[in-house]
């Protein structure tokens, strides 16, 4: 399982995660139109999902089959709030980036104290 986790491959991992949140943390500092901002943060939390999803199918590994659907999610909040449909007042990207950070620290952490790292194969 360990060999076909995303995770366990320094270099996946730094393309599939670690660009995408580089990219998130790095628009967040620049002055760009509500628009702009929301299709790179649902764009970047799309494929932060989608990798998750993937490496659920990949090796099981627990906490991908709860971070999918957040990011997903994460990413539907980003695009609601910035065409202006969800309303989180004037520090709305503030809200989704704590959102984000401690949901994702959460749903990394718990799932596989409770379950383990791995699903076991039938």
């Amino acid at each position: 399982m360990r060999s076909r986790d995303l995770l366990s491959d320094r270099q996946a991992a730094g393309t599939v995660y670690g660009l995408p949140i580089a990219v998130l943390v790095v628009s967040g500092f620049f002055s760009m139109p509500t628009v702009s901002r929301a299709a790179i943060w649902a764009f970047c939390f799309s494929v932060i999902g989608a990798a998750c999803a993937v490496n659920a199918r990949r090796c099981g590994r627990v906490h991908c089959y709860f971070t999918a659907p957040f990011f997903f999610l994460m990413a539907l909040l980003a695009l609601l709030y910035g065409l202006g449909a969800v309303s989180l007042g004037r520090q709305g990207w503030n809200v989704i980036a704590l959102v984000a950070v401690g949901g994702a620290i959460a749903l990394y952490y718990i799932p596989e104290l409770l379950f383990g790292r791995y699903r076991r194969s039938s």
